[in-house]
This record gives structure tokens, sequence and C-alpha cells, in this order.
């Protein structure tokens, strides 16, 4: 019986184990986590699983028994420790080897920290990535104490409004001219920028960071360029994820910023795979990372379809979304290139959507509060429709019109 190893318990190694099964009720399965914990989603940590709105049973991504049931044989709390590609075996940590037929990696990412000479290892500098970040963090936070959030894009605006909610003083520390600066336009972070000064949160942009002030072997303060100094109990750093490839590159597979995947999932070695966080993937022509439930869920469909035979390319449409207080946004396309941003109010009170244009063509929206026009243009995206950013300004046009012309 062909044997598929699935490195990571990642939404995408999950994912991968599913598909797997669906195509093929024989295939022996093997799905390793270093994670004790069963494998769980990572969205929610600095969401709704902060907030005490989600337990840990609903973030698990499958109940233990699903396992069980489906025939995978999965290992917690076992990591690999190489590959040996010439003999299509994995090694584990514990001192076992597995054999396989097909490989896909689902390796996810590591939150990036800041460098241990400026004090980014101190104990209370903290980052938003794993279980064990949101329990530390849920566990320690209390009201009144000051936290200094390091970057201001959505995982440290989700953890800033977060503990803003706990009844902390929040000051969010960002080195570009603005908040949400590589992934929104200004219009979008402006409203963000708002709501959370509206909360009380302080937002310091154009600002760089010089060091943490210690004592006791703790982080006290955090100096700023030009020596200001803000005192602080907790620090979380938020200033990205790096893709988790060091066993790819040991292996000698094709890594860039990310493991070298083709539009089939597969990497330069033809058994084997990889999904997710881990991956660069040819999207709009260009080498792209996409860090999204979306594409970990429907890239690594799309790796075991193949691996089952079934030839499949992947061509996503990205979606994205972000939780802050009572605001939802809700994000289909990438914006990459843009060029043009039309703002769209929706039809309740307070929502909005700023649609983005790149030399004419639609390829991205951000919806506020505004899920119908979400929904609607989900579908636009996909379908490839041309829609000027004439007809967007124009509050007549009726986007769930347009696409049931399209449709018809």
């Amino acid at each position: 019986m062909p044997h598929t190893v699935i490195i990571g318990g990642s939404h995408a190694g999950v994912a991968a184990a599913a598909a797997l099964r669906q195509h093929d009720a024989e295939m022996d399965i093997t799905l390793l986590t270093a994670e004790a914990e069963l494998p769980y989603q990572r969205p929610p940590l600095s969401k709704a699983y902060m907030s005490g709105d989600m337990d840990l049973d609903r973030l698990h991504l499958r109940p233990a028994a699903w396992y069980d049931e489906n025939r995978i044989d999965l290992k917690t709390g076992v990591a690999a420790s190489s590959i040996d590609r010439a003999g299509k075996s994995v090694h584990l940590t514990s001192g076992e080897m597995l054999r396989y037929d097909n490989l896909i990696l689902a390796t996810g990412a590591t939150a990036r920290r800041l460098p241990a000479e400026i004090g980014g290892d101190l104990p209370n500098v903290r980052v938003m990535r794993a279980l064990e970040d949101a329990d530390g963090l849920m566990r320690d936070m209390e009201p009144g104490q000051k936290l200094v959030v390091i970057g201001g894009g959505y995982i440290g605006l989700e953890a800033a409004a977060e503990a803003a909610k706990k009844g902390l003083n929040v000051t969010v520390i960002e080195a570009a001219e603005r908040i949400l600066r590589r992934v929104a336009c200004r219009e979008t972070a402006d409203v963000f920028k708002g709501l959370h000064e509206k909360h009380g949160v302080t937002i310091l942009e154009d600002t760089q960071i010089e060091r943490f002030v210690e004592s006791g072997g703790r982080a006290v303060a955090v100096r700023l360029a030009g020596g200001r100094e803000l005192p602080l109990d907790i620090a979380i750093t938020g200033i990205g994820i790096a893709p988790n490839v060091a066993l790819a590159e040991a292996a000698g597979l094709q890594v860039a910023v990310g493991v070298i995947v083709d539009e089939r999932g597969a990497t330069s070695d033809s058994a084997i795979y990889a999904a997710g966080d881990c991956t660069v993937l040819p999207f709009d022509n260009h080498p792209t990372r996409l860090e999204s439930v979306q594409n970990a869920h429907d890239q690594a469909a799309v790796a075991a379809a193949n691996i089952c035979g079934v030839d499949t390319v992947y061509r996503p449409t990205p979606w994205f979304w972000s939780d802050q207080y009572d605001m939802k946004l809700q994000i289909a396309g990438l914006n990459r290139g843009y060029d043009a941003v039309v703002a769209r109010p929706g039809k309740r009170e307070g929502s909005a959507s700023h649609f983005y244009f790149k030399q004419g063509r639609f390829i991205a929206v951000d919806c506020l509060n505004d899920a119908a026009t979400y929904a609607a243009c989900r579908k636009l995206l996909e379908a490839g429709a041309e829609i000027a950013p004439e007809q967007i300004a124009d509050e007549a046009f009726d986007l769930r019109a347009a696409f049931k012309a399209l449709a018809d």
C-alpha cells in the first residue's frame, strides 16, 4: 500500500490528510506534528481564543476520533529531523525512521523575533503564533498593565485589540510611515487607526526602536530612536513570520523565501510536495507567498489530488480576514501592485469597502463590516470579471447583479 508522510500538524497538513483519504480509501497516511497538542487553528489565537469566545476543543482542526476513524496515524510531539530523498525516508527526533512513497511538507512558519542583542529574547518580550504564546499572554495579562506591541500589521493590531479589551494600556509602535503599510491601502489603515485610538490605544507611526531596557532579567521599557523610553510590563513582537524551510533546504530542495513549488504543489523532487505558509508558489506570474487559511487548505488539497493521480492545477483566489473590536475586515484577492483605490459605502451604517485596481483591472477588495460586498466580490474575482473603477464609484452599480449577469 502506498504511504504518504505529512510533516507538520498545520492547517495545510490536516487538509492534506483529509484530501488524501477522500481520494484513496486504502493509502497509509502518517501526520507528524512537533507540538503535543492536537492540530489546531492559528488565526483565532489572536482573536476569538484570546477573547475567550473560542475554547480549545473548538480550536482543534479535527477531534481526536477523526484521525482514528480515517486511519490517519497522527504522531504528536514528534518532529522530523531530516529527509533522506535517495532512500525516500524521514528520520524523526524520536529515533524512528519512516519510509514514504510521497512526502508533503506542511511545516508552516515561525514568528520573527527581534535580535537578542537588543533584548528580543527577554522572557516578557513575546510573539503570537502558537497555542503556548496565546496561553502565556492570557495567563499574564492583567488590567492596568502596560503593553507595547512592536509592529502595526494584522497580528500586532489583533493582539492590541484583545489586550485593550482586557483593560491593558496599549501602545503600538510601527516603523513604517503608517500601520498596515505592506498589506492595506491608507484608507483601510486610517479606519483601523481611528478604531484603536477610540479604544484608548496609542499608535506611534514612523517610530523605530533602539532596544529593550532590562532590569532583573526582564524588559521594563523600550527605548526609541532618539532616547525616549516607554515603560512596559509585556511586549509583543508582531513583525511577520519566517517560513520553516530548514528541512527542505538540508534535503537539497529548491528554496527561496519558502519551499518553491509548481502549480500542482510539487517541489523540485517529484515525490515531495509542499503546502501552506512554508511555500512559494506561482501566482499572477510572480513567485508568491500566500499566508492564509485559504491557501493552506486549497493548496494542500491540490497536492493531495496530484499525489493520488488526479491531475489538478492550483489557481487561487486568495482571501483573508481580521477581527478587531466590533470590526470584521474581509479581504478578497491580492492587492499587490495596486495603483488606484476606490472607496464605496456599504448598505449598513458604518460599513464600507475599498476596491483595489491595477492598470484599471479589479484585483482585490477590503470589506469593513460589509459581508454582502465581500461575498459578491469573491465571486467576481473568481470569475475574472472586468469591473471598472467608474462602476465601483457609482453607488447605483449593483455588484450582485453584475455577477448574476456574468453567470448567465
